[in-house]
């Protein structure tokens, strides 16, 4: 290890917070000490940054100054400084399909989270009701009903605009429902998605998945039915400071990933890559909506800067393969329609 070993990390998080959840267990299987934050309360004193997680790293002398936000570039900083328990696999082929199944999770299966939790009137009077006490336990019943107000308001008012409409419904539900049972399916073979051991892309679908088997109800009653084994994973994914690695093992090899697993490329083909294409077609052209097709149905949304991005990543990523890493991408991705991705 690299890292300054006297002072914790400071992370600000919610517990409603897919991606601080991401993060926490994160932190929790690499065992790096850090100190929870709970984002809003008397505790938190994180220079101040519009999204969650937040994470200041200490200097010598216990100064939090140097924080920084979202969660992928995190992980990628604690790589640069903690050795052990290493995130990526040593496999250039292996760490490409790990990083597209953790770009997969952060930006379409939040979809389906955001959409369960406030669409349905269950989920949506759970979350009003305990997403404002994150910051403030004691809170007055007053303030709690007024946040809850203002939190439903301003998150209802939002779902055209990423998506969670009556028009998209069957898209994002009938993908979490395939998703469910590609997972219900891997666990029987295999812990994790790309060996025995977890990596970035088992840590962005667990930051999703956690709110949507253990918060949200109509989510939580789906998955019991279908994917029991799935939620016993999100019980155990959020914390694994206790499952052994050994150095570098117990990462597959390019030509040893499950076929259970590999089932998620022709999911991410259906449903992000026609997405990610669509959004940044829309871009270009300075429009503010979109519509395309995802799995047969018609979808529409918002466009947004940040998934143009993910799209520009991805394609870097790919960039950097050697010629005969990308030649051996090539032949994964090939007919799961995430080759549209590189056209």
């Amino acid at each position: 290890m690299t890292s300054n070993q006297k002072y914790p990390l400071r992370m600000r998080g919610a517990l409603g917070s897919p991606y601080s959840l991401k993060m926490r267990s994160v932190l929790r299987y690499r065992r790096i000490p850090f100190t929870w934050v709970p984002q809003g309360s008397q505790w938190d004193d994180l220079p101040p940054f519009p999204l969650i997680p937040a994470i200041a790293f200490p200097d010598d002398k216990g100064d939090y100054s140097d924080a920084m936000i979202d969660s992928s570039p995190l992980i990628m900083r604690l790589e640069g400084m903690y050795s052990e328990r290493s995130l990526v696999p040593t496999d250039p082929v292996v760490a490409f399909i790990d990083y597209l199944f953790e770009d997969y999770a952060d930006e379409w299966v939040t979809k389906q989270m955001y959409h369960y939790r406030w669409y349905y009137n269950d989920a949506i009077d759970k979350a009003g009701k305990l997403l404002p006490l994150d910051g403030n336990q004691q809170m007055s019943v007053h303030r709690a009903e007024q946040s809850k107000q203002y939190i439903t308001d301003r998150q209802i008012s939002r779902r055209a605009l990423v998506g969670s409409t009556e028009e998209n419904r069957p898209a994002i539900e009938e993908s979490y429902v395939r998703l469910l049972q590609m997972m219900q399916d891997h666990l029987v073979e295999a812990p994790f998605l790309l060996g025995q051991r977890p990596g970035r892309g088992d840590f962005g679908m667990f930051g999703q998945m956690v709110e949507l088997l253990r918060w949200d109800p109509e989510s939580a009653r789906v998955g019991i039915a279908n994917a029991p084994r799935m939620v016993n994973w999100v019980d155990r994914t959020d914390d694994l400071s206790w499952w052994e690695v050994d150095g570098n093992e117990g990462w597959v090899s390019r030509d040893a990933i499950a076929p259970t697993a590999l089932a998620l490329l022709p999911e991410i083909g259906r449903t992000y890559a026609p997405f990610l294409l669509a959004n940044d077609a829309a871009l270009e052209a300075g429009e503010e909506t979109f519509r395309c097709t995802i799995d047969g149905h018609p979808y529409s949304q918002g466009t947004f800067v940040y998934q143009r991005k993910c799209l520009r990543w991805i394609r870097e990523e790919y960039a950097r393969l050697l010629p005969t890493d990308r030649n051996d991408v090539d032949a994964l991705l090939k007919g799961t329609g995430c080759e549209q991705l590189f056209l």
